[in-house]
């Protein structure tokens, strides 16, 4: 005799009249309409994306407050769709937009052949909408020749694990922390005039490594020294700046450079300092350079009245990716990329 199906104790089995059982009322899948994305679009879309901010918000509260405002968050969309070659598709459900994303373009020659759905590019009112929405404006991309796909997104489990099933991997990430008071530590202080050469020779070290095994970047380092020379003169010269240097048995051997977030957005909050450099020779990394700057680099933020601070790095650079999170940075959001084939 077979055995019965095990049945769900929430709605029942489909009995009949004689087993006293109510018939379970099955309701109809709405279907799911993809379009191209246009100008009438963008309400819907800002208030698609506050509501995935507000969301994005409760895990990393650091974040500006600023864009759960769907007229805020309406504004950043909106830059994007500005954008000569912009492209890319809403999602429908009866009638209503449940997901939007947008594409736009960087520079080819650094990015090879590109399309970015930057921070603001997309939200949905379910993860799995991503697929659906890439798979109709990707065959544009694709068609147009342009293969290499970076996606900058929220690094909650839910939104990454869709676009990893659309074969993105993780290229990028980008940290956030609190900025607390930190005691200045022996051997870091302030770069000065006399540092330049010493700043140059340190100039190419993260293309360097970058270049290596796993990370393979293929970024040359092709700076002009005597602009170089010049460029670091002038940013030492600025208060606003944090040039950072750590000295050992009078050798500068590491350096850090922090600036001002030039403008709010949806991923970089107000008011925040960006830690955009961060290099030290080899013969001392592990010895705790990296450390002692990272103790001034928080020491000087705090001085400034920084809030916060950002940074970013490859999640493929090994010895990166480990140091940064060991620092306090919360991964905030990922880049993620593609190549096709």
């Amino acid at each position: 005799m077979a055995a019965r199906k095990h049945q769900s104790s929430i709605t029942g089995p489909d009995d009949g009249p004689a087993s006293g059982g109510l018939r379970r009322y099955r309701r109809p899948v709405s279907r799911l309409e993809i379009r191209a994305f246009a100008e009438d679009h963008l309400d819907a879309a800002g208030s698609l994306l506050a509501v995935r901010h507000r969301a994005h918000r409760a895990a990393e509260p650091l974040l500006s407050e600023r864009f759960e405002d769907a007229d805020a968050a309406r504004g950043e969309v909106a830059s994007l769709w500005a954008e000569e070659h912009a492209s890319g598709a809403i999602a429908l459900r009866e009638g209503q937009v449940v997901g939007f994303l947008l594409g736009t373009r960087k520079d080819d020659r650094r990015w090879g052949a590109n399309v970015w759905v930057e921070a603001a590019g997309y939200a949905v009112n379910e993860p799995e909408l991503v697929r659906d929405l890439y798979a109709f404006s990707s065959q544009q991309w694709v068609d147009e020749g342009r293969t290499r796909h970076y996606a900058l997104v929220p690094a909650l489990d839910a939104q990454v694990e869709a676009w990893f099933r659309l074969s993105f991997g993780a290229q990028q990430a980008h940290g956030i922390r609190e900025v607390d008071e930190r005691v200045w530590p022996p051997g870091a202080r302030r770069a000065e005039h006399r540092d330049i050469e010493a700043l140059i020779e340190l100039a190419p070290l993260i293309s360097d490594h970058q270049a290596l095994a796993p990370v393979f970047t293929g970024i040359d380092w092709n700076e002009n020294a005597d602009e170089l020379r010049a460029m670091l003169a002038a940013d030492i010269a600025k208060d606003e700046l944090g040039e950072l240097v750590y000295e050992r048995d009078g050798r500068l051997v590491a350096s850090f450079e922090i600036v001002p977030v030039e403008k709010g957005s949806i991923a970089a909050p107000d008011g925040a300092a960006y830690l955009g450099w961060a290099a030290s020779l080899p013969d001392v990394r592990g010895s705790g350079a990296g450390v002692a700057l990272t103790e001034a680099a928080f020491a000087w933020a705090h001085d400034q009245g920084y809030p916060s601070m950002l940074t970013d790095w490859r999640e493929t650079n090994l010895l990166s990716s480990r140091f940064w999170p060991a620092r306090g940075f919360r991964r905030c959001f990922l880049r993620l990329y593609r190549s096709i084939p």
